[in-house]
């Protein structure tokens, strides 16, 4: 059985019963939460780092899963002791504000971190959300990510990488500090929520005149909730020469249907298979989650 431990980087939930929704669920999969109680005061950033820390250092700790995102993740950075989560591997995972420590968390330790839902999202997960996860968590027997999903092909090719990236308003505030992406050789996706068309924008512009998308292998667009993925494929288009593989994937956001894929794997994207294929990871080691069917 894996033992999670919730933890609190970014907001909290507000109502209790989606807090008991969401340990139901993690209990149906067989699975045992260490920290069962509802969290009601919000972590300082060196409290929130702390609380990373013990939990990586705890031996009867498999998984850390975020309790939500939402904003103040990012503060917790220069509290971090990278040392200590490269002695004690784990798996940790999360998305939206949690990008901007599962990023920096492989870049710093070589571990592979998890783009998941958290626990305010597994109250009444789809089976196509709880497959995923679940193959996840078994370190990926299920080796093509896009297994099943549809998905638009804007510029077609075949590309191998590093599989890097999140939440796009979240990784723009990252850039130009110590904990930036390197985007070289990677296989970069983003996603995002309700942001204005003119907003996404300026994220993308920044991140082509910081010459971010330089020395990339392919990009993959998730889900961008109030805008159609072709708007953001021509934000791009107008400024840069794309001469990379570009996708969209429904699957990839704040979706119902969510695919949870592995920040730091070596992955390969071949648009006439239709594949996101994981060729090598360097994955923490855990028992696997059991699916209740």
């Amino acid at each position: 059985m894996n033992n999670i431990f919730i933890v609190t980087p970014s907001y909290l939930i507000s109502k209790k019963r989606d807090f008991a929704a969401g340990i139901r669920q993690l209990t149906r999969l067989g699975v045992n939460v260490v920290n069962p109680e509802f969290p009601e005061i919000l972590p300082a950033p060196q409290e929130k780092a702390e609380q990373i820390h013990a939990a990586f250092a705890d031996p009867g700790v498999d998984i850390l899963l975020a309790l939500r995102g939402g904003y103040s993740a990012m503060k917790a950075l220069p509290f971090i002791d990278f040392d200590l989560i490269v002695k004690h591997p784990k798996i940790i995972a999360g998305f939206s504000d949690l990008s901007a420590l599962l990023n920096p968390i492989y870049e710093r330790t070589g571990l592979v971190t998890l783009h998941a839902p958290m626990l305010i999202n597994l109250g009444t997960p789809t089976a196509f959300t709880q497959q995923s996860l679940v193959n996840a968590v078994k370190g990926y027997p299920q080796k093509n990510l896009f297994k099943g999903v549809r998905f638009k092909v804007y510029q077609p090719g075949s590309a191998t990488g590093i599989l890097k990236g999140g939440n796009l308003i979240t990784l723009t505030a990252l850039l130009k500090t110590d904990w930036e992406i390197d985007t070289q050789g990677a296989i970069l996706f983003f996603e995002d929520v309700d942001e204005k068309r003119h907003e996404v924008d300026r994220y993308l512009t920044q991140w082509i005149l910081a010459g971010k998308f330089t020395g990339i292998k392919a990009l993959l667009l998730g889900d961008f909730r109030g805008i159609r993925s072709r708007q953001i494929y021509d934000i791009l288009a107008a400024q840069m020469e794309l001469d990379f593989p570009v996708v969209h994937c429904p699957n990839i956001g704040h979706v119902a249907n969510k695919i949870t894929l592995p920040i730091g794997a070596e992955v390969e994207l071949n648009t006439e298979r239709r594949q996101l294929l994981i060729r090598n990871m360097a994955f923490p080691g855990g028992t696997p989650l059991t699916s209740s069917g």
